[in-house]
């Protein structure tokens, strides 16, 4: 008895956050991906089995394939820029001997604001005729731009929210992985004639390697649940130009009441990421170093 108390006692300590899981994970995954069979709208108030139907009509759709396309542009500008900038940042802020964690605070400080918070700072920025942004551009000459009413600098504008928002995040997980690189090797890269790139991507890089794997599969699902910067700054619009696959759920959940389309749509998505991430795992997840 004993003994299989002492067998059991650790899976009481985890049951709990397994119940939860399941309940708001598993669950409701699973209820998606049956429901995607079924045409649940305000025409059908009781499911009827449709078979793939809602599939069909989704491949079929030349607005979803805009929405697949937007995700897409928002995803790379999103996952490029933010990793990109933060990796710099964190190399600049690992030289700095004194007050370094002031510049930590700062460039830290977006990550703590909700997004919803954050969206609303920004859209006030890109106001045409009152936002900060065209009030600087009118000073030095240029002409205003209508950053959020204009197809084609739109979807930019939401970009740079999300970046603004967790590019300090990353930053901090680089520096954590750049201060466990032991200083010995640097400097004996030093002495050897070794410049500052050749450092860091010969030497800093592959060391924090595991860092840079988790943070670019952490980047990849903020891409793809960016939703409230839609919702509160854009709409989806202008003609579709920023409507983004989550949002697209909404809009087909919540706003069209057609559960059987959105359900679908979610079980895409999850099957997208599902399939991104194994891709990841089974190419670059080889090539990383876990012993710094």
């Amino acid at each position: 008895m004993i003994m299989l108390s002492k067998r059991v006692r650790p899976y009481l300590f985890v049951a709990p956050a397994f119940v939860f899981l399941f309940m708001f994970t598993y669950y409701p995954t699973g209820f998606a991906f049956v429901r995607s069979f079924f045409h649940w709208n305000t025409s059908n108030i009781q499911p009827v089995f449709a078979g793939v139907h809602n599939y069909v009509e989704l491949l079929q759709s030349r607005r979803f394939w805009q929405v697949v396309g937007n995700t897409v542009v928002y995803a790379v500008s999103f996952i490029l820029v933010s990793t990109v900038l933060a990796l710099f940042l964190a190399v600049q802020i690992n030289k700095v001997t004194r007050g370094g964690s002031i510049f930590k605070s700062v460039f830290f400080y977006p990550t703590m604001i909700p997004m919803a918070a954050a969206a609303l700072i920004w859209l006030f920025l890109f106001l045409p005729d009152f936002g900060l942004i065209n009030y600087y551009l009118r000073r030095i000459g240029l002409p205003s731009i209508n950053w959020l009413n204009d197809s084609s600098v739109a979807l930019f504008s939401v970009t740079v929210v999300g970046i603004w928002k967790y590019t300090g995040y990353y930053m901090l997980l680089f520096l954590a992985g750049l201060k466990n690189v032991p200083d010995e090797l640097m400097d004996a890269a030093h002495i050897e004639g070794a410049n500052g790139f050749q450092r860091l991507f010969r030497i800093s890089l592959p060391l924090i390697s595991s860092h840079i794997f988790f943070i670019l599969i952490i980047a990849i699902i903020n891409a793809m649940e960016a939703v409230d910067q839609i919702f509160i700054m854009t709409q989806g619009g202008p003609s579709n130009s920023t409507n983004l696959i989550v949002y697209f759920i909404y809009q087909q959940g919540f706003r069209f009441w057609d559960m059987g389309m959105a359900s679908a749509l979610t079980s895409m998505l999850i099957v997208a990421l599902v399939l991104v991430v194994s891709v990841l795992f089974l190419t670059l997840g080889k090539k990383v170093y876990y012993e710094v």
